[in-house]
């Protein structure tokens, strides 16, 4: 399937389950809020779980029915999405939360994070992509990972911590003109507001994230989640104790790490050598 059509079915399915919700939640004679506080949840994410913006996930759609009294009618639609939406959703609902971050903590050992990613380099990695994207999708990809920049520029952006492998800033995807205006952006970026940027150096003789790249996030209402992504797909993490090691490693490579005036010296450093 073409993948903006798989997009569009998954935000159809998406909807159509929110919709559902509200419904049942209407007729059980709750707000948005009263549902939220009921499970300890944000209102914004039964909002967006309703707006087809936020998948709603099997476990707490057993909840729901349970407490809906919907006879099973929620989980049985979100068993029966179609399998492609599944993957895909992952990503959506994380995009979401990193909308409404309050603070991001972000390691990545293969290319720069999306959010500090100049327009060029970003069409750099989807053009590396195998199967390769078409054209078109290519420059939708670029316009949804540029877009996602806004955040940095808010009135009140969220608390950023960045912790890159040094392999990336070696890396010249895009080409060389490319490479130096990555530089460039990244050293800009380590001056905005509430970002912190720190290089994993070469050399070192341990390393908290060799099991890979990997966010955590903060929530509104002060919840911690993780993400990571592999070759094949992408995976939110709920669970206290698995986001409590996330956690761990990521203080663990933030004192691993050059600090950040290290780290922008480091960039200048690269940049005069070009």
């Amino acid at each position: 399937m073409h993948p903006r059509r798989r997009q569009r079915k998954n935000a159809s399915a998406m909807r159509l389950v929110g919709r559902q919700l509200a419904r049942f939640r209407e007729a059980a004679g709750l707000t948005q809020r009263g549902l939220a506080a009921e499970f300890n949840l944000a209102e914004q994410t039964v909002a967006s779980i309703e707006q087809g913006r936020r998948p709603l996930k099997p476990d707490l759609a057993a909840r729901f029915d349970d407490r809906l009294d919907t006879k099973g009618a929620l989980s049985v639609a979100v068993d029966n999405m179609p399998e492609v939406d599944l993957i895909p959703a992952w990503a959506e609902e994380y995009m979401d939360l990193e909308r409404e971050a309050v603070a991001l903590s972000w390691y990545d050992n293969q290319v720069v994070p999306g959010l500090l990613q100049t327009e060029r380099y970003a069409r750099g990695v989807f053009r590396s992509r195998v199967p390769a994207f078409s054209a078109d999708d290519i420059e939708a990809q670029v316009t949804n990972r540029v877009g996602r920049q806004e955040i940095l520029a808010r009135t009140h952006p969220p608390t950023i911590s960045f912790v890159v492998w040094e392999a990336i800033l070696m890396d010249r995807i895009g080409g060389d003109e490319v490479y130096e205006n990555q530089l460039r952006h990244l050293r800009a970026c380590a001056e905005l507001p509430g970002v912190s940027l720190q290089v994993m150096p070469f050399g070192r003789t341990s390393h908290a994230g060799l099991d890979g790249p990997f966010i955590l996030v903060e929530t509104p209402d002060h919840q911690l989640v993780g993400y990571t992504e592999s070759q094949r797909g992408s995976q939110l993490i709920s669970d206290p104790d698995e986001v409590s090691i996330l956690a761990r490693k990521y203080a663990m490579l933030r004192a691993q790490a050059l600090n950040p005036e290290d780290t922008t010296g480091l960039l200048d450093r690269l940049l005069g050598e070009q």
